[in-house]
Protein backbone atom coordinates (compact mmCIF):
# COMPACT_ATOMS: atom_id res chain seq x y z
CA UNK A 1 0.00 0.00 0.00
CA UNK A 2 2.51 2.34 0.87
CA UNK A 3 4.52 1.43 -2.62
CA UNK A 4 1.25 2.26 -4.00
CA UNK A 5 1.23 6.00 -2.41
CA UNK A 6 5.00 6.32 -3.21
CA UNK A 7 4.59 5.26 -7.21
CA UNK A 8 0.99 8.07 -7.34
CA UNK A 9 4.03 10.62 -5.82
CA UNK A 10 6.30 10.16 -8.22
CA UNK A 11 4.01 10.16 -10.83
CA UNK A 12 2.61 13.61 -9.91
CA UNK A 13 5.48 15.31 -9.45
CA UNK A 14 6.30 14.00 -13.30
CA UNK A 15 3.14 15.53 -14.60
CA UNK A 16 3.76 18.60 -12.56
CA UNK A 17 6.64 18.80 -14.40
CA UNK A 18 5.98 18.12 -17.91
CA UNK A 19 3.09 21.21 -17.48
CA UNK A 20 5.76 23.45 -15.79
CA UNK A 21 8.32 22.77 -18.86
CA UNK A 22 5.46 23.50 -21.46
CA UNK A 23 4.57 26.73 -19.63
CA UNK A 24 8.21 28.14 -19.92
CA UNK A 25 8.03 26.87 -23.53
CA UNK A 26 5.06 28.54 -24.39
CA UNK A 27 6.09 31.47 -22.60
CA UNK A 28 9.58 32.06 -24.62
CA UNK A 29 7.59 30.86 -27.94
CA UNK A 30 5.49 33.60 -27.20
CA UNK A 31 8.82 36.08 -26.01
CA UNK A 32 10.53 34.83 -29.35
CA UNK A 33 10.48 37.44 -32.16
CA UNK A 34 11.08 36.80 -36.09
CA UNK A 35 11.72 39.35 -38.51
CA UNK A 36 11.06 38.67 -41.83
CA UNK A 37 13.12 39.53 -45.56
CA UNK A 38 10.62 42.60 -46.04
CA UNK A 39 10.47 43.72 -42.65
CA UNK A 40 12.92 45.40 -39.75
CA UNK A 41 12.63 44.95 -35.59
CA UNK A 42 13.44 47.40 -34.31
CA UNK A 43 13.92 46.50 -29.95
CA UNK A 44 14.40 48.82 -27.46
CA UNK A 45 15.10 48.59 -23.99
CA UNK A 46 17.34 47.43 -20.91
CA UNK A 47 19.81 46.40 -23.96
CA UNK A 48 19.43 49.58 -25.94
CA UNK A 49 18.33 49.81 -29.40
CA UNK A 50 19.21 47.35 -31.90
CA UNK A 51 17.89 46.19 -35.30
CA UNK A 52 16.87 42.42 -35.96
CA UNK A 53 17.10 41.46 -39.99
CA UNK A 54 16.55 38.76 -41.44
CA UNK A 55 16.32 36.09 -37.92
CA UNK A 56 14.57 36.24 -34.49
CA UNK A 57 15.40 37.64 -31.11
CA UNK A 58 14.10 37.40 -27.34
CA UNK A 59 11.95 39.95 -26.32
CA UNK A 60 12.24 40.07 -22.26
CA UNK A 61 8.53 41.61 -21.26
CA UNK A 62 8.80 44.76 -19.07
CA UNK A 63 12.33 45.73 -19.55
CA UNK A 64 12.22 45.36 -23.58
CA UNK A 65 9.71 45.89 -26.69
CA UNK A 66 10.11 46.13 -30.08
CA UNK A 67 8.29 47.70 -33.67
CA UNK A 68 7.62 46.14 -37.21
CA UNK A 69 9.28 48.75 -39.77
CA UNK A 70 8.61 47.62 -43.49
CA UNK A 71 11.16 47.44 -45.96
CA UNK A 72 8.78 47.08 -48.81
CA UNK A 73 8.76 49.38 -52.11
CA UNK A 74 6.67 52.89 -51.27
CA UNK A 75 4.73 54.11 -54.90
CA UNK A 76 3.00 57.21 -54.95
CA UNK A 77 1.58 60.29 -56.82
CA UNK A 78 3.78 63.39 -56.97
CA UNK A 79 1.25 65.54 -58.14
CA UNK A 80 1.61 69.53 -56.98
CA UNK A 81 -1.37 71.36 -56.44
CA UNK A 82 -0.57 75.22 -58.24
CA UNK A 83 1.23 74.97 -61.16
CA UNK A 84 4.92 74.87 -61.64
CA UNK A 85 7.03 77.96 -63.84
CA UNK A 86 9.43 76.98 -65.97
CA UNK A 87 12.39 78.58 -67.01
CA UNK A 88 10.42 80.72 -69.41
CA UNK A 89 7.55 82.08 -67.18
CA UNK A 90 5.19 79.14 -68.97
CA UNK A 91 2.77 77.88 -65.99
CA UNK A 92 2.39 74.12 -66.65
CA UNK A 93 1.22 71.12 -64.82
CA UNK A 94 3.27 68.02 -64.09
CA UNK A 95 2.10 64.80 -62.96
CA UNK A 96 4.99 62.01 -61.70
CA UNK A 97 5.05 58.73 -60.22
CA UNK A 98 7.94 57.88 -57.33
CA UNK A 99 9.15 54.76 -56.16
CA UNK A 100 11.10 54.97 -53.07
CA UNK A 101 12.11 52.62 -49.70
CA UNK A 102 14.01 52.28 -46.97
CA UNK A 103 17.94 51.48 -47.24
CA UNK A 104 18.75 48.29 -46.21
CA UNK A 105 21.38 49.28 -43.94
CA UNK A 106 20.88 49.46 -40.29
CA UNK A 107 21.97 52.95 -39.72
CA UNK A 108 19.19 53.76 -42.61
CA UNK A 109 17.00 52.04 -40.94
CA UNK A 110 17.48 53.19 -37.70
CA UNK A 111 17.37 56.75 -39.22
CA UNK A 112 13.77 56.10 -40.68
CA UNK A 113 12.74 54.20 -37.80
CA UNK A 114 13.30 58.03 -36.24
CA UNK A 115 10.94 59.74 -38.31
CA UNK A 116 8.74 57.54 -39.55
CA UNK A 117 7.99 54.60 -36.86
CA UNK A 118 5.00 56.02 -34.89
CA UNK A 119 3.91 57.29 -38.22
CA UNK A 120 0.76 55.62 -40.36
CA UNK A 121 2.03 55.30 -44.19
CA UNK A 122 -0.35 57.58 -45.22
CA UNK A 123 1.78 60.45 -42.96
CA UNK A 124 4.90 59.11 -43.94
CA UNK A 125 3.63 59.85 -47.86
CA UNK A 126 2.52 62.75 -47.35
CA UNK A 127 5.79 63.87 -45.83
CA UNK A 128 7.59 62.49 -48.94
CA UNK A 129 5.51 63.92 -51.46
CA UNK A 130 6.05 67.50 -49.67
CA UNK A 131 9.11 67.04 -50.31
CA UNK A 132 9.13 65.59 -54.01
CA UNK A 133 6.62 68.29 -54.85
CA UNK A 134 9.46 70.89 -53.44
CA UNK A 135 12.65 69.15 -55.51
CA UNK A 136 10.15 69.20 -58.40
CA UNK A 137 9.41 72.73 -58.71
CA UNK A 138 12.83 74.04 -58.18
CA UNK A 139 13.96 71.43 -61.21
CA UNK A 140 10.76 72.48 -63.46
CA UNK A 141 11.84 76.76 -62.85
CA UNK A 142 15.32 75.72 -64.41
CA UNK A 143 14.37 73.81 -67.39
CA UNK A 144 12.24 75.13 -69.99
CA UNK A 145 8.81 73.52 -71.87
CA UNK A 146 10.83 72.15 -74.24
CA UNK A 147 13.46 70.21 -72.34
CA UNK A 148 10.51 69.04 -70.10
CA UNK A 149 8.18 67.81 -72.96
CA UNK A 150 11.34 66.61 -74.45
CA UNK A 151 13.34 64.81 -72.35
CA UNK A 152 11.44 63.34 -69.51
CA UNK A 153 14.65 61.20 -68.20
CA UNK A 154 16.52 63.96 -67.63
CA UNK A 155 13.92 65.16 -65.28
CA UNK A 156 13.87 61.81 -63.36
CA UNK A 157 17.95 61.81 -63.23
CA UNK A 158 17.89 65.46 -61.63
CA UNK A 159 15.18 64.87 -59.54
CA UNK A 160 17.18 61.46 -58.23
CA UNK A 161 20.05 63.36 -58.10
CA UNK A 162 18.66 66.33 -55.87
CA UNK A 163 16.50 64.69 -53.51
CA UNK A 164 19.37 61.71 -52.99
CA UNK A 165 20.98 63.94 -49.89
CA UNK A 166 16.99 64.75 -48.23
CA UNK A 167 16.37 60.91 -48.83
CA UNK A 168 19.56 59.90 -46.84
CA UNK A 169 18.43 62.01 -43.75
CA UNK A 170 15.33 60.36 -43.92
CA UNK A 171 16.66 56.82 -44.51
CA UNK A 172 15.55 56.73 -47.92
CA UNK A 173 16.37 56.28 -51.38
CA UNK A 174 14.97 56.98 -54.60
CA UNK A 175 14.45 53.99 -56.64
CA UNK A 176 13.24 55.78 -59.57
CA UNK A 177 10.98 59.14 -60.85
CA UNK A 178 9.25 59.33 -63.84
CA UNK A 179 6.94 61.91 -65.34
CA UNK A 180 3.16 60.78 -66.59
CA UNK A 181 1.92 64.12 -68.20
CA UNK A 182 2.63 67.41 -68.62
CA UNK A 183 0.21 70.30 -69.64
CA UNK A 184 -0.60 73.87 -69.12
CA UNK A 185 -3.42 75.93 -69.40
CA UNK A 186 -2.45 78.69 -72.26
CA UNK A 187 -1.96 75.70 -75.23
CA UNK A 188 1.94 76.00 -75.17
CA UNK A 189 2.66 72.75 -75.37
CA UNK A 190 0.07 72.32 -78.13
CA UNK A 191 0.88 75.43 -80.05
CA UNK A 192 4.92 74.61 -79.18
CA UNK A 193 4.49 71.74 -82.32
CA UNK A 194 3.06 74.03 -84.71
CA UNK A 195 5.53 75.28 -86.33
CA UNK A 196 7.34 72.28 -86.58
CA UNK A 197 4.17 71.09 -87.52
CA UNK A 198 3.59 73.74 -90.51
CA UNK A 199 7.31 73.70 -91.16
CA UNK A 200 6.72 69.62 -91.19
CA UNK A 201 3.69 70.76 -93.05
CA UNK A 202 5.48 72.67 -96.23
CA UNK A 203 7.85 70.14 -96.15
CA UNK A 204 5.90 67.33 -96.17
CA UNK A 205 4.14 69.76 -99.08
CA UNK A 206 7.35 70.24 -101.34
CA UNK A 207 8.57 66.49 -100.54
CA UNK A 208 4.85 66.02 -102.29
CA UNK A 209 5.15 68.07 -104.86
CA UNK A 210 8.94 67.18 -105.83
CA UNK A 211 7.73 63.55 -105.57
CA UNK A 212 4.52 64.10 -108.02
CA UNK A 213 6.78 65.99 -110.09
CA UNK A 214 9.80 63.13 -110.22
CA UNK A 215 6.60 60.83 -110.05
CA UNK A 216 5.37 62.36 -113.51
CA UNK A 217 8.67 62.62 -115.01
CA UNK A 218 9.36 58.87 -113.84
CA UNK A 219 6.02 58.30 -115.39
CA UNK A 220 6.69 60.12 -118.54
CA UNK A 221 10.02 58.27 -118.73
CA UNK A 222 8.08 55.28 -117.77
CA UNK A 223 6.09 55.97 -120.40
CA UNK A 224 8.47 56.62 -123.05
CA UNK A 225 10.69 53.34 -122.30
CA UNK A 226 7.58 51.36 -121.98
CA UNK A 227 6.42 52.56 -125.65
CA UNK A 228 10.06 52.14 -126.82
CA UNK A 229 10.12 48.63 -124.93
CA UNK A 230 6.46 47.83 -126.28
CA UNK A 231 7.91 48.76 -129.77
CA UNK A 232 10.83 46.25 -129.46
CA UNK A 233 8.88 43.81 -127.79
CA UNK A 234 6.38 43.72 -130.58
CA UNK A 235 9.11 43.54 -133.48
CA UNK A 236 10.96 41.15 -130.91
CA UNK A 237 7.51 39.06 -131.17
CA UNK A 238 6.89 39.68 -134.44
CA UNK A 239 10.38 38.48 -135.57
CA UNK A 240 9.98 35.56 -133.07
CA UNK A 241 6.86 34.69 -134.53
CA UNK A 242 8.07 34.85 -137.69
CA UNK A 243 11.34 33.06 -136.68
CA UNK A 244 8.87 30.47 -135.05
CA UNK A 245 6.66 29.43 -138.02
CA UNK A 246 9.65 29.34 -140.05
CA UNK A 247 10.81 26.71 -137.43
CA UNK A 248 7.13 25.50 -137.15
CA UNK A 249 7.27 25.48 -140.94
CA UNK A 250 10.62 23.45 -140.61
CA UNK A 251 9.56 21.08 -138.33
CA UNK A 252 6.59 20.44 -140.11
CA UNK A 253 8.37 19.76 -143.32
CA UNK A 254 11.15 17.48 -141.42
CA UNK A 255 7.80 15.86 -139.94
CA UNK A 256 6.46 15.13 -143.46
CA UNK A 257 10.20 13.85 -144.67
CA UNK A 258 10.15 11.68 -141.40
CA UNK A 259 6.62 10.16 -141.81
CA UNK A 260 7.60 9.77 -145.51
CA UNK A 261 10.77 8.01 -144.49
CA UNK A 262 8.99 6.10 -141.95
CA UNK A 263 6.10 5.44 -144.10
CA UNK A 264 9.22 4.11 -146.91
CA UNK A 265 10.94 2.15 -144.69
CA UNK A 266 7.73 0.69 -143.09
CA UNK A 267 6.59 -0.74 -146.23
CA UNK A 268 10.23 -1.83 -147.14
CA UNK A 269 9.44 -3.47 -143.88
CA UNK A 270 6.64 -5.30 -144.74
CA UNK A 271 7.23 -6.25 -148.06
CA UNK A 272 10.45 -8.03 -146.77
CA UNK A 273 8.35 -9.36 -143.82
CA UNK A 274 5.96 -10.55 -147.08
CA UNK A 275 8.51 -11.73 -149.04
CA UNK A 276 10.49 -13.41 -146.10
CA UNK A 277 6.88 -14.81 -145.04
CA UNK A 278 6.55 -16.07 -148.50
CA UNK A 279 9.97 -17.85 -148.74
CA UNK A 280 9.67 -19.33 -145.45
CA UNK A 281 6.65 -20.68 -146.67
CA UNK A 282 8.23 -21.96 -149.81
CA UNK A 283 11.08 -23.15 -147.46
CA UNK A 284 8.28 -24.96 -145.37
CA UNK A 285 6.67 -26.66 -148.55
CA UNK A 286 9.67 -27.39 -149.96
CA UNK A 287 10.74 -28.98 -146.59
CA UNK A 288 7.60 -30.92 -145.87
CA UNK A 289 7.41 -32.05 -149.76
CA UNK A 290 11.20 -33.31 -149.08
CA UNK A 291 10.26 -35.27 -145.97
CA UNK A 292 7.46 -36.06 -147.71
CA UNK A 293 9.72 -37.74 -150.75
CA UNK A 294 12.22 -38.61 -147.74
CA UNK A 295 9.51 -41.28 -146.39
CA UNK A 296 8.82 -42.16 -149.52
CA UNK A 297 12.34 -43.08 -149.95
CA UNK A 298 12.54 -45.00 -147.15
CA UNK A 299 9.13 -46.59 -148.16
CA UNK A 300 10.76 -47.90 -151.35
CA UNK A 301 14.07 -48.85 -149.81
CA UNK A 302 12.07 -50.83 -147.43
CA UNK A 303 10.57 -52.24 -150.07
CA UNK A 304 13.18 -53.04 -152.43
CA UNK A 305 14.99 -54.60 -148.78
CA UNK A 306 11.80 -56.93 -149.05
CA UNK A 307 11.74 -57.46 -152.89
CA UNK A 308 15.70 -58.00 -152.51
CA UNK A 309 15.01 -60.40 -149.26
CA UNK A 310 12.30 -62.29 -151.82
CA UNK A 311 14.95 -62.30 -154.32
CA UNK A 312 17.26 -64.13 -152.07
CA UNK A 313 14.63 -66.58 -151.11
CA UNK A 314 13.76 -68.00 -154.47
CA UNK A 315 17.36 -67.59 -155.95
CA UNK A 316 18.17 -70.52 -152.88
CA UNK A 317 14.92 -71.83 -153.46
CA UNK A 318 15.55 -72.61 -157.56
CA UNK A 319 19.48 -73.36 -156.16
CA UNK A 320 17.62 -76.27 -153.62
CA UNK A 321 15.17 -77.27 -156.26
CA UNK A 322 16.72 -77.06 -159.58
CA UNK A 323 20.31 -77.09 -159.52
CA UNK A 324 21.16 -79.04 -156.75
CA UNK A 325 18.78 -81.61 -156.37
CA UNK A 326 20.39 -84.07 -158.56
CA UNK A 327 23.68 -84.07 -156.59
CA UNK A 328 21.56 -84.29 -153.54
CA UNK A 329 19.87 -87.00 -154.79
CA UNK A 330 22.72 -89.10 -155.78
CA UNK A 331 24.89 -88.72 -152.57
CA UNK A 332 21.68 -89.55 -150.93
CA UNK A 333 21.34 -92.60 -152.77
CA UNK A 334 25.31 -93.47 -152.63
CA UNK A 335 25.02 -92.99 -148.51
CA UNK A 336 21.80 -95.26 -148.50
CA UNK A 337 23.31 -97.89 -150.32
CA UNK A 338 26.68 -97.77 -148.33
CA UNK A 339 24.68 -97.81 -145.26
CA UNK A 340 22.64 -100.87 -146.23
CA UNK A 341 26.05 -102.47 -147.47
CA UNK A 342 27.35 -102.26 -144.15
CA UNK A 343 24.31 -103.33 -142.76
CA UNK A 344 24.26 -106.20 -144.15
CA UNK A 345 27.66 -107.29 -144.07
CA UNK A 346 27.43 -106.45 -140.00
CA UNK A 347 24.63 -109.17 -140.30
CA UNK A 348 25.98 -111.73 -142.44
CA UNK A 349 29.15 -111.48 -140.09
CA UNK A 350 26.82 -112.69 -137.27
CA UNK A 351 25.12 -115.56 -138.87
CA UNK A 352 25.81 -118.80 -140.37
CA UNK A 353 28.26 -119.01 -143.53
CA UNK A 354 24.96 -119.71 -145.18
CA UNK A 355 22.87 -116.40 -144.59
CA UNK A 356 26.35 -114.99 -145.15
CA UNK A 357 26.27 -115.62 -148.53
CA UNK A 358 22.97 -115.01 -148.78
CA UNK A 359 23.30 -111.69 -147.30
CA UNK A 360 26.50 -110.93 -149.21
CA UNK A 361 24.47 -111.68 -152.72
CA UNK A 362 21.62 -109.14 -151.70
CA UNK A 363 23.66 -106.69 -150.53
CA UNK A 364 25.44 -107.23 -154.22
CA UNK A 365 22.00 -107.30 -155.58
CA UNK A 366 21.15 -103.89 -153.29
CA UNK A 367 24.99 -102.55 -154.60
CA UNK A 368 24.01 -102.94 -158.22
CA UNK A 369 20.91 -101.20 -157.89
CA UNK A 370 22.27 -98.17 -156.18
CA UNK A 371 25.19 -98.54 -158.57
CA UNK A 372 22.98 -98.39 -161.79
CA UNK A 373 20.96 -95.72 -160.06
CA UNK A 374 23.75 -93.63 -159.58
CA UNK A 375 24.84 -94.43 -163.54
CA UNK A 376 21.41 -93.33 -163.79
CA UNK A 377 21.83 -89.93 -162.56
CA UNK A 378 25.43 -89.50 -163.95
CA UNK A 379 23.61 -90.18 -167.49
CA UNK A 380 20.75 -86.94 -166.21
CA UNK A 381 23.88 -85.10 -165.35
CA UNK A 382 25.17 -85.53 -168.79
CA UNK A 383 21.55 -84.73 -169.85
CA UNK A 384 21.92 -81.47 -168.26
CA UNK A 385 24.97 -80.53 -169.53
CA UNK A 386 24.53 -81.78 -173.12
CA UNK A 387 21.01 -78.83 -173.31
CA UNK A 388 21.95 -77.07 -176.24
CA UNK A 389 21.98 -73.36 -176.65
CA UNK A 390 18.23 -73.17 -177.25
CA UNK A 391 17.62 -75.39 -174.09
CA UNK A 392 19.50 -73.08 -171.68
CA UNK A 393 17.74 -69.46 -172.68
CA UNK A 394 14.70 -71.46 -172.38
CA UNK A 395 15.01 -72.90 -169.28
CA UNK A 396 16.36 -68.79 -167.99
CA UNK A 397 13.08 -67.38 -169.92
CA UNK A 398 10.67 -69.48 -169.03
CA UNK A 399 12.05 -69.03 -165.04
CA UNK A 400 12.27 -65.18 -165.80
CA UNK A 401 8.27 -64.29 -164.85
CA UNK A 402 8.81 -66.52 -161.97
CA UNK A 403 11.46 -64.56 -160.72
CA UNK A 404 9.88 -61.30 -161.73
CA UNK A 405 6.74 -62.01 -160.22
CA UNK A 406 8.38 -62.78 -157.43
CA UNK A 407 9.98 -59.46 -157.23
CA UNK A 408 6.91 -57.39 -157.89
CA UNK A 409 4.72 -59.21 -155.14
CA UNK A 410 5.42 -57.65 -152.21
CA UNK A 411 4.09 -54.22 -154.38
CA UNK A 412 0.81 -56.64 -154.01
CA UNK A 413 0.21 -56.16 -150.47
CA UNK A 414 1.16 -52.12 -150.97
CA UNK A 415 -2.79 -50.54 -150.19
CA UNK A 416 -2.24 -46.98 -151.63
CA UNK A 417 0.65 -45.57 -153.38
CA UNK A 418 1.50 -41.80 -153.00
CA UNK A 419 3.48 -40.45 -156.25
CA UNK A 420 5.19 -36.82 -155.24
CA UNK A 421 6.77 -35.51 -158.48
CA UNK A 422 9.36 -33.14 -158.57
CA UNK A 423 9.40 -32.14 -162.42
CA UNK A 424 12.53 -33.46 -163.03
CA UNK A 425 12.48 -35.30 -166.08
CA UNK A 426 10.29 -38.40 -167.01
CA UNK A 427 11.83 -40.38 -164.27
CA UNK A 428 9.66 -39.82 -162.47
CA UNK A 429 5.76 -40.54 -160.54
CA UNK A 430 4.35 -43.38 -162.15
CA UNK A 431 7.70 -43.90 -164.66
CA UNK A 432 9.82 -44.22 -161.86
CA UNK A 433 8.08 -46.96 -160.60
CA UNK A 434 7.52 -48.95 -163.60
CA UNK A 435 11.76 -47.98 -164.69
CA UNK A 436 12.54 -49.66 -160.77
CA UNK A 437 10.58 -53.00 -161.59
CA UNK A 438 12.19 -53.15 -165.26
CA UNK A 439 15.90 -52.29 -163.34
CA UNK A 440 14.86 -55.28 -161.03
CA UNK A 441 14.17 -57.45 -164.32
CA UNK A 442 17.10 -56.57 -165.62
CA UNK A 443 19.05 -57.47 -162.37
CA UNK A 444 18.28 -61.32 -163.14
CA UNK A 445 20.66 -62.11 -165.17
CA UNK A 446 23.17 -60.91 -162.74
CA UNK A 447 21.33 -63.18 -160.64
CA UNK A 448 21.95 -66.26 -162.21
CA UNK A 449 26.07 -65.56 -162.82
CA UNK A 450 26.00 -64.89 -158.72
CA UNK A 451 24.41 -68.31 -158.40
CA UNK A 452 26.78 -70.03 -160.58
CA UNK A 453 29.48 -68.61 -160.09
CA UNK A 454 30.24 -68.18 -163.97
CA UNK A 455 29.59 -65.40 -166.25
CA UNK A 456 26.41 -65.19 -168.23
CA UNK A 457 28.28 -64.94 -171.92
CA UNK A 458 30.83 -67.66 -170.76
CA UNK A 459 28.11 -70.17 -169.43
CA UNK A 460 26.17 -69.97 -172.91
CA UNK A 461 29.06 -69.84 -174.86
CA UNK A 462 30.38 -73.68 -173.84
CA UNK A 463 26.55 -74.70 -174.19
CA UNK A 464 26.67 -76.92 -177.50
CA UNK A 465 25.08 -75.71 -180.26
CA UNK A 466 22.64 -77.06 -182.09
CA UNK A 467 23.81 -80.35 -183.94
CA UNK A 468 27.19 -79.92 -182.90
CA UNK A 469 26.55 -82.54 -179.95
CA UNK A 470 28.04 -86.11 -181.63
CA UNK A 471 26.10 -89.60 -181.25
CA UNK A 472 27.40 -91.62 -178.87
CA UNK A 473 28.95 -94.74 -179.91
CA UNK A 474 27.35 -97.47 -180.55
CA UNK A 475 27.81 -100.41 -178.53
CA UNK A 476 29.55 -103.91 -180.08
CA UNK A 477 27.17 -105.45 -182.06
CA UNK A 478 25.16 -102.37 -182.48
CA UNK A 479 26.84 -101.40 -185.72
CA UNK A 480 25.60 -100.49 -189.19
CA UNK A 481 23.82 -102.92 -190.39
Amino acid sequence: MFEMSKLMEIWIWVGLGVLVLMFILSALARLYRKAGPHEALIVYGFRGTRVVQGHGTVIFPMVENCRDLSLELMSFDVAPQQDLYTKQGVAVTVEAVAQIKVKSDKESILTAAEQFLTKSDQEREGLIRLVMEGHLRGIIGQLTVEEIVKQPEMVGDRMRATCADDMNKMGLEVISFTIKEVRDKNEYITNMGKPDVARIKRDADVATAEAERDTAIRRAVATRESAVAKAQADQERVLAETVSQAKQAEAQRDLEIKKAQYLEVTKKQQAQADKAYDIQTNIMQQQVIAEQVRVQQVEKEGQVKVQEAEINRREKELVATVLKQAEVERQRIETLANAEKNRLMAEAEGHASSIRQQGEAEAEIIFKKGEAEAKAMNVKAEAYQGYNQAAVIDKLFTGMPEIVRALAAPLANVDKITIVSTGNGDASGMNKITGDIAKMAAQVPALFETLSGMPLGELLGKVRQIGDKSPKSTEPGNGAK
